[in-house]
């Protein structure tokens, strides 16, 4: 089989991305396989090709609503219909209707904990599954930064699934991270496929400033291309857009949002009606916009892990893009009230487990889990800190993203970072005091399809 010719003829491309053919090889053979490609690669084309190319259904374990249906959207613009989605948002008869007609489907997409649904994995057992994919496998490790207990089960799940052949995906993990998803997930003569986490043409800088909000409006008068701006809460996204919706072409996101809502903003995004999207770390994964120049972040994300993921959303095309961090002593604060709350949540949790007549029983178990929580807390307090590590870095951005994740810097990249004297790529912004043309625009298109 010539996988240049199938590459073209199913999805109209002339070169693979580094990892996506090895990848593919690697499951066509029948290997179970993890491949750690960096963000905006194109990890779903390996699954979708493979797909295609085997008989049986995909069923794919995503994490979030909004990543799942971001994908099932992409696939189902590229002409394929035999795609859905089955997560806590399905109505129970859309569930039962799908569940009835999983034989017609090419790629399911579903949560961890549906997986595990007794009634959905019956279903699933009388299926020929020609592949089971895990995304975002980081999740799976305990010392991954977004960890998931119900990750931890899917390695029974696929036994139950009768062991097809499984490819395990993630942007970001460490080795200790992918030890894990191996011995939880991968068996057989399985194979690795590790590429580097660097993405060269994005400048990495760090501003410390007393007043951030004033910093982060000096710059976007001077910036004029796709902008991410994350922040930590949704509170916080909603009062940053207050105050900068008057001037510019800007929406906001979060999960918060409908699903109608969510679409409707990342389509406007993606077509360029939309030059600024402010969003919780909801937002991006998946997203299919290669040209975003710069992610910013007015909140300090909780861990490099993610720190890194979201900042590879800017410039898939190639092209020279910034990433920028807001610092405001005592941003942290936020991450060890979240830290604080899920302790908080577990204890009610446990309290409300609790059954007199087997007290000693649930004592026990409680012991063990509270453990686990403790450990898990301290693992977040560690990553916190290595995050904050990263603010005090004198000597290369880079090297220090690198360091983190086992890496070696494999050379200097042209514009590095603000220890290297980086520069910003600033202009005067056309999109400033032009959101009424947008959304005038916007209006006659909807005004357009309701009038039709």
């Amino acid at each position: 089989m010539e996988l240049q010719h199938e590459l073209n003829r199913l999805f109209g491309l002339t070169a693979f991305r580094d990892g996506q053919e090895e990848t593919i090889v690697s499951l066509l053979e029948g290997h179970d396989t993890l491949a750690q490609l960096p963000t905006g690669t194109g990890k779903s084309l390996c699954y979708q090709m493979v797909g295609y190319l085997k008989e049986g259904l995909v069923v794919i374990v995503s994490p979030l609503i909004s990543l799942m249906e971001d994908q099932v959207s992409r696939i189902l613009h590229l002409g394929e219909r035999r795609v859905a989605c089955i997560n806590s948002a399905s109505l129970p008869e859309e569930r039962a209707s799908l569940l009835n007609h999983l034989s017609e489907l090419k790629f399911l997409f579903m949560s961890p904990e549906m997986i595990q649904n007794t009634t959905i994995l019956a279903h699933l057992t009388r299926q020929k599954i020609a592949l089971f994919v895990v995304d975002e496998a980081h999740c799976i490790s305990q010392w991954g930064f977004d960890f998931r207990p119900e990750y931890r089960l899917l390695g029974e799940v696929k036994k139950r699934l009768g062991s097809p052949v499984t490819l395990a995906l993630t942007a970001t993990a460490t080795e200790q991270v992918r030890i894990d998803i191996k011995k939880s997930l991968l068996s057989g003569r399985m194979s690795e496929f590790v590429y580097s986490v660097d993405r060269p043409n994005i400048a990495l800088f760090v501003k410390k400033s007393e007043n951030k909000l004033a910093e982060l409006e000096e710059l976007l008068m001077n910036i004029d291309e796709p902008t991410i701006i994350y922040c930590a809460t949704r509170k916080k996204v909603e009062e940053l857009y207050g105050h900068f919706c008057e001037n510019y072409s800007i929406g906001y996101y979060h999960g918060g949002l409908s699903t109608g809502e969510r679409s409707l903003l990342q389509k406007q995004f993606k077509e360029n009606y939309l030059q600024i999207l402010i969003a919780t770390n909801a937002f991006g994964m998946g997203i299919d916009k290669p040209d975003i120049r710069y992610v910013l972040h007015y909140d300090l994300p909780d861990s490099v892990e993610n720190y890194v993921q979201e900042i590879g959303r800017a410039g898939r095309d190639g092209q020279e893009s910034f990433a920028m961090l807001f610092y405001q002593k005592g941003d942290e604060q936020i991450h060890y009230y979240f830290q604080d709350q899920a302790r908080d949540d577990w204890v009610q949790k446990m309290a409300g487990t609790m059954d007199h007549a087997t007290v000693n029983e649930t004592k026990h178990a409680s012991q063990k889990e509270q453990q686990k929580m403790e450990a898990n807390q301290q693992e977040k307090k560690r990553k916190l800190q290595q995050m904050l590590g990263y603010l005090a870095e004198s000597v290369c951005r880079r090297k220090y993203l690198l360091n983190y994740f086992g890496e070696k810097n494999s050379g200097q990249a042209n514009n590095c970072c603000d220890l290297h004297d980086a520069t910003l790529d600033l202009k005067k912004n056309s999109h400033r005091k032009q959101k009424t043309k947008r959304q005038d625009e916007w209006e006659e298109i909807l005004e357009k399809i309701f009038k039709e």
